[in-house]
């Protein structure tokens, strides 16, 4: 019985976790250059109603079904159907490393001194954009001064375009689930929204927020927990 409680239990936060990616896979702001709607105050250190063991072999299984939007068959039509609604046609052979080599050395140039790193992950490019330098702490608007990085991003991804844009947020595990969820939802979409904005095609944008399931380093510290808050946006070449 014990068992079967368990079992229901993960099902159904499973399910809860789909349904607000799948919500966040579809909001854009169109010509906003950042979202409006504010979250509410954050309840900091909140319990849970369960332990932080229990609560990490939750997120643990979870973690799986988050990364599932970004990686396999799914993943790979929806990828597609964004260049096809972009109008572009997709890249073949040799020609995939060569395009994102060049595409590499450009953004790094541009992104030198910025904060933003970007990573080479066999032909993916991957900016990782910490929260610290893009929103202020429990907010989902741009700050003002990322701006200009922004604006060298979206001048890049309008020369190569033959890519999908891959744009997720992430957080720290400070509040409640369902909380940390909006707001990365909210912070992809101020960063979607504003390279929308200045030009880029929306059909290209993949748009998701993974909350605090996807964790890059320990949220026991505070610098852990800054390195967990953050919005990447991940270029994919398809091959045609």
């Amino acid at each position: 019985m014990r068992k079967q409680m368990k079992t229901a239990i993960l099902a159904l936060t499973a399910t809860a976790l789909l349904a607000g990616c799948a919500t966040s896979g579809g909001g854009y702001y169109g010509g906003q250059p950042y979202p409006a709607q504010q979250p509410p105050p954050q309840q900091q250190g909140q319990q849970q109603g369960m332990s932080k063991t229990s609560k990490g072999a939750i997120i643990g299984a979870l973690a799986g079904v988050a990364a599932g939007l970004l990686s396999g068959d799914d993943a790979t039509e929806r990828r597609q159907r964004a260049l096809i609604g972009a109008g572009v046609g997709g890249l073949t052979g040799a020609a995939i490393g060569n395009y994102q080599d060049r595409q590499e050395r450009a953004l790094r140039e541009q992104m030198a001194g910025t904060g933003v790193d970007v990573v080479r992950q066999g032909d993916n490019i991957t900016l990782n954009m910490p929260s610290g330098i893009t929103f202020d702490f429990d907010k989902s608007n741009l700050k003002p001064e990322f701006y200009p990085v922004l604006d060298n991003v979206a001048r890049t991804l309008q020369q190569y375009n033959q890519t999908v844009v891959e744009v997720a947020g992430h957080t720290d595990s400070v509040g409640t689930d369902a909380y940390n969820q909006k707001l990365s939802e909210q912070r992809a979409n101020a960063v979607a929204g504003y390279l929308q904005s200045r030009g880029l095609n929306r059909d290209r944008f993949i748009v998701v927020g993974a909350g605090e399931s996807r964790p890059v380093a320990s949220n026991d510290t505070e610098s852990g927990r800054a390195q967990n808050r953050r919005v990447e946006i991940t270029l994919v070449p398809i091959e045609a």
